[in-house]
């Protein structure tokens, strides 16, 4: 028995970003075509097979320990981005301004999507989801400038709905208007109740 079932459930591939030096700024550039080698998408500051750690992991390794990269992209859904901009007041939010690496369309309740959950594009290249992206304050600066005095708010906006980060298992291009067929761990959730 296969471990990952493929759902009946679509999307596609509606934007495509690019973050060339995050140091420098978060927001990405948009692009019609993105290549996925295993260390993520090609000329990308977030690629890379391994990474420091950061504070999202900092009850396991101390600070800028060198580790898997599991967050070579950052996906979200089109969906999802507009419920965020409706919460924060806003009539679009644009994913360059969130740093997005890719967007998808047309897959419900996408951020809660279970980790090694797999994203195969209509190619073949195919990411594994590592978990739900929470949001953080960074992109506040960013969407001040087209959005004055509303960056604070996106945090709280985008509470479970940020999307979640990926890394590349097979290597590939992706493109805007490829489809996304979504494929899930075959196994019930853990029945787990303690602390």
């Amino acid at each position: 028995m296969p471990a990952l079932k493929p759902l009946n459930l679509t999307g596609q591939i509606v934007w495509l970003g690019h973050v060339p030096d995050r140091e420098a700024a978060l927001a990405s550039t948009a692009q019609g075509e993105m290549a996925l080698s295993f260390a993520g998408p090609v000329g990308e500051d977030h690629g890379g097979l391994t990474r420091p750690s950061c504070s999202r992991v900092i009850s396991q390794y101390p600070r800028g320990t060198e580790i898997k990269n599991t967050r070579q992209l950052s996906v979200v859904s089109a969906e999802e981005l507009a419920q965020i901009a409706e919460a924060m007041g806003v009539d679009t939010l644009d994913p360059w301004l969130v740093g997005a690496t890719m967007v998808v369309s047309g897959i419900p309740d996408f951020s809660h999507l279970p980790p090694s959950s797999r994203l195969q594009i209509a190619n073949g290249a195919t990411l594994t989801v590592d978990m739900q992206n929470r949001p953080c304050h960074l992109p506040a600066a960013e969407i001040d400038v087209p959005h004055p005095g509303k960056g604070r708010a996106f945090k709280a906006a985008a509470r479970g709905l940020r999307g979640v980060t990926a890394w590349v298992e097979r290597e590939g291009t992706a493109r805007v208007g490829d489809s996304v067929t979504v494929h899930v761990p075959d196994q019930r959730a853990w029945a787990y109740t303690g602390g």
